[in-house]
């Protein structure tokens, strides 16, 4: 990962990361023009046990909860997903959460590369020094997702989640 985040310091902060279909996979800033796409965004059904029902939830949360903020993830000119991030002042990490990828868009490369975006734009800020997340043990892509990217389990759990850090 430590190359990811030269490639990104180096290239002043942007980074283009493609899915398996060659599309630019961005993140964006939830706006006027984007909300109700993002908010509509929903998952496989065998991923709702483990995520919200739909990108609504979340964006409620980082409106409401005074702690996520949220960001659209588009491929191409499409948003096909939803990611939040926040920071976490009295553990010092910064977290990633609410990750949805709209289930006509899974297995096409669009979350791997809005995580390696968002671990990216994390790096990039002064205070980052660890990135950790949180998924279901049951959630066994999210798992390997995560591990390929680097995120080491670190023992601790999240209500029933498995935490995992990534250094930065």
């Amino acid at each position: 990962m430590i190359g990811l985040i030269d490639a990104f310091e180096r290239a002043g902060g942007i980074v283009d990361f493609t899915d398996r279909r060659g599309r630019s996979v961005v993140l964006d800033e939830v706006t006027d023009g984007n909300w109700r796409a993002v908010a509509d965004v929903a998952p496989a059904d065998d991923q709702r046990r483990f995520v919200a029902a739909l990108g609504a939830r979340y964006l409620l949360l980082s409106m409401r909860g005074g702690v996520w903020s949220s960001l659209a993830i588009r491929a191409g000119d499409t948003v096909v997903g939803h990611v939040m991030w926040a920071y976490d002042d009295e553990g010092g990490a910064h977290w990633i959460g609410g990750m949805i990828v709209d289930a006509a868009e899974q297995g096409r490369g669009v979350g791997r590369a809005a995580v390696r975006a968002l671990v990216g734009r994390l790096a990039a800020l002064p205070a980052c020094r660890e990135v950790r997340l949180s998924y279901h043990p049951d959630n066994a892509p999210a798992a390997r997702l995560y591990a390929d990217l680097g995120f080491v389990p670190t023992g601790e759990f999240e209500d029933d989640e498995v935490v995992a850090a990534l250094a930065v």
